[in-house]
């Protein structure tokens, strides 16, 4: 709307074209609309700059990826065993695993006495033969043979000499041993890193030569410890 304010703008209405005016602001109905070339332009700045990648978060929430991307997709890890896992499968070798995974929630009471195991049968091993050692227990108590939990496969009677009268000696628990042999337990309870096979349900120092050797068949030579399987 035009606002008239005296009667000199008044005169100068009278002598405002306003037709034209208005016909100098329509539409130019002979002009192009922007079309396919506009839809292309959009679609190629709303792609991603980098590929997508999958990721697993830990049990702090921290983000592992193998790669940088825009998008990712997350996996929320349940427990540890899905984080080590993950990492295994991108190529984490086995020291980085046991020291990553040296620390963390306090063991229940079987993982406990896994630990134990490994901590007093091969401490001195290998980690390669720390793992064994904790299969060992695992695949007795999962072979109907023995006890079944990992507690009692490892208090039985005669069976591991560091056991007294069902009793376990005192563990270092500031030791870098126990770190580590927490760390096996973990692994081996999360079946996540391949080790002796399920039907190996012995072994012994290379230094003795127990009388029930000759009746089995050696599987392999770790570190200081010799494995069997029936």
């Amino acid at each position: 709307m035009l606002a008239v304010g005296s009667s000199a703008g008044a005169q100068n209405m009278a002598a405002l074209n306003v037709p034209a005016a208005v016909r100098a602001l329509d539409v130019n109905a002979a002009a192009k609309p922007l079309g396919a070339a506009a839809s292309t332009v959009a679609a190629s700045m709303a792609r991603p700059a980098v590929a997508a990648t999958t990721v697993v978060a830990n049990a702090t929430g921290a983000i592992l990826q193998s790669q940088p991307a825009q998008a990712v997709t997350v996996k929320l890890a349940p427990a540890y065993a899905t984080e080590a896992a993950w990492l295994y499968k991108n190529g984490w070798p086995l020291y980085a695993l046991v020291d990553k995974f040296s620390a963390g929630a306090a063991l229940d009471e079987q993982a406990n006495c896994l630990a134990t195991a490994v901590y007093f049968e091969a401490r001195g091993e290998s980690l390669e033969g720390q793992m064994a050692v904790a299969r060992v227990v695992m695949n007795r108590a999962a072979s109907g043979r023995y006890p079944p939990d990992w507690c009692s496969v490892v208090k039985q009677p005669a069976q591991f000499s560091f056991v007294r009268n069902g009793q376990f000696p005192t563990v270092d628990t500031n030791s870098t041993a126990w770190a580590r042999a927490q760390g096996i337990a973990r692994l081996a309870a999360a079946n996540i890193v391949p080790s002796v096979g399920q039907d190996v349900l012995w072994y012994h120092a290379t230094y003795v030569a127990p009388g029930w050797g000759h009746r089995l068949s050696m599987v392999q030579k770790i570190g200081a410890h010799l494995f069997y399987r029936s």
